[in-house]
């Protein structure tokens, strides 16, 4: 007896969970509203500087790396320019391992 008042008790709490959770979605999680300044659609999108370009622009990789770790910039040019102050860094110290 106390077993099957156990699994009614179990079933109901259950159902009210699930439809306090459907009932109060849109209050825990309110729907995204459009942004009020939508982008041109045929403005060009700017593309992510490669490994190449930050190669050559050592200083810029560094403040896009410093940008990147605080959180203000994302994306295909953090990797880039990680990737390039790494290579760079990693070239100077075998040139100093090696004495030239």
């Amino acid at each position: 007896m106390t077993q099957g008042n156990t699994l009614i008790i179990v079933l109901v709490t259950l159902m009210i969970g699930f439809g306090a959770g459907f009932v109060l979605r849109p209050v825990i999680v309110p729907v995204n509203q459009p942004a009020a300044v939508s982008p041109d659609p045929a403005a060009p999108s700017p593309e992510a500087r490669g490994t190449q370009y930050f190669a050559t622009h050592l200083d810029e990789a560094r403040q896009v790396v410093a940008q990147c770790a605080d959180g203000s910039a994302r994306g295909e040019e953090c990797a880039n320019a990680q990737a390039a102050v790494t290579e760079a860094e990693g070239r100077a110290r075998f040139k100093k391992f090696m004495g030239n």
